[in-house]
């Protein structure tokens, strides 16, 4: 049985094989969010609530630094694939949709590295 159409047979068109990883990759982010995101605001509380100090002595214990580090990766990377997708469904011309994906990637990238030398300054001035 033969799922593609004539053309599609002739053109060689078909699966790319990179929605899985994609996919897959959009849920394990999901999925190591959901604890990152308590203890995020466990620290949230902390800094609202304790003085600066404090904050920044409960940052630099490795656990927690750790945790910030991984909290910031997975949140850039999973709403960068989550974007890549809605561009991909919603943008139809192909120059808008590679420069559109470009964009969005290298601002995630640019955010998660502002955001990982931030922690990296406290860790070493703290």
């Amino acid at each position: 049985m033969e799922y593609r159409s004539p053309l599609a047979n002739v053109r060689g068109l078909g699966s790319a094989k990179s929605g899985t990883s994609h996919w897959w990759m959009q849920r394990v982010t999901a999925v190591a969010l959901v604890p990152l995101s308590f203890w995020f605001i466990k620290f949230l509380n902390l800094s609202l609530t304790a003085p600066y100090q404090e904050t920044i002595e409960w940052l630099t214990t490795p656990v927690n630094t750790v945790a910030v580090v991984a909290l910031i990766l997975a949140i850039f990377y999973h709403a960068a694939l989550g974007l890549q997708v809605v561009i991909e469904d919603y943008i139809a011309a192909e120059g808008i949709k590679i420069i559109a994906v470009w964009t969005v990637n290298l601002s995630f990238l640019t955010l998660a590295l502002a955001a990982l030398i931030a922690v990296f300054r406290i860790l070493l001035i703290g």
